[in-house]
């Protein structure tokens, strides 16, 4: 039976989102079949210009491995700032966004995530927001590290926004496997207690605005700290890029009166809840992050 290859190359494609490209051609043809062999060839692979699992499992991790290599020219899109997800580029609004693979960059540890290394483009349906209680992303990337657990972004006190890891890969993030498995995560920077207003104005970033009589799971919060200006604003930019490239909607779990949810959803967990929402709408141990009104910052988007 003679195999239709680039039948087989584009529905490959279509299946572990790869692209002509990765293997420096722009459709699906004889020359890209040509491409893909000359390709395996030199990576010890059988010739046969056919992306299966093997060969995209090769090309998968070549390409992580040498990820700057593969940014697009700034002048083909409008923003020159990326987030990666399943080994692709995509554009963000954003002027401080920092990969892992970059020399100010934040990685987290093999092991502390579910690598999907090779496998077809993992579907997310959760954007988590949390909030570190750290005094910025770096000391957060340690506790993360040393706890063995991970997340996708950090947004510091300044608003940048480091991605630690590919969106392809599940972050430890959630507590329950089931939203880890099929959602991706940020850690806002916010050390919560005011006793550290004093730390924030030394270190120039001036103090954080306070929040009183903040409800959650039923109960009010003694007053804590909010985020910066520029921090929200670092949100919304990347909620906005994340919902351009995966499954994720412009929604969050709301109460009878059409305002955000202060509380567990059971829905998001376990069922197929589509969108963004906060460390407490997943556990009902959680109250982060407290006081951010998802809906009002996704009508201003």
């Amino acid at each position: 039976m003679t195999i239709d290859k680039n039948f087989y190359n584009q529905a490959s494609a279509a299946k572990l989102g790869w692209s002509p490209d990765w293997f420096g051609e722009k459709h699906f043809d004889e020359k890209l079949v040509r491409g893909i062999k000359k390709w395996q060839k030199s990576h010890g692979l059988s010739g046969d210009g056919l992306v299966g699992p093997m060969t995209y499992a090769r090309i998968w991790t070549h390409r992580q491995s040498e990820i700057d290599e593969h940014k697009p020219p700034i002048s083909s899109i409008k923003y020159s700032n990326y987030i990666v997800y399943n080994s692709e580029f995509y554009p963000i609004n954003w002027d401080k966004v920092v990969l892992w693979s970059e020399s100010a960059g934040l990685k987290a540890q093999k092991g502390n995530y579910y690598d999907y290394t090779g496998r077809s483009r993992r579907p997310i349906r959760l954007f988590v927001n949390h909030w570190d209680v750290c005094l910025n992303s770096k000391s957060c990337h340690r506790v993360l590290n040393n706890r063995g657990i991970s997340v996708h972004f950090l947004i510091d006190n300044d608003g940048t926004i480091y991605q630690t890891l590919d969106m392809q890969h599940g972050a430890f993030h959630a507590g329950h496997q089931r939203t880890n498995r099929s959602s991706v995560g940020v850690e806002i920077s916010n050390a919560f207690y005011p006793k550290y207003q004093e730390w924030y104005n030394r270190n120039g970033y001036g103090e954080r605005p306070l929040v009183k009589g903040a409800m959650v799971h039923g109960r009010e919060l003694e007053t804590f700290m909010d985020f910066y200006p520029i921090q929200i604003e670092a949100v919304k930019a990347l909620w906005k890029a994340v919902d351009g490239c995966t499954d994720i909607q412009f929604q969050t779990p709301l109460d009878e009166n059409d305002h955000t949810s202060t509380r567990y959803e059971q829905r998001v967990v376990y069922g197929n809840y589509q969108g963004i929402v906060s460390h407490y709408h997943c556990s009902k141990r959680k109250i982060d992050c407290a006081n951010l009104d998802i809906k009002q910052l996704l009508d201003e988007l």
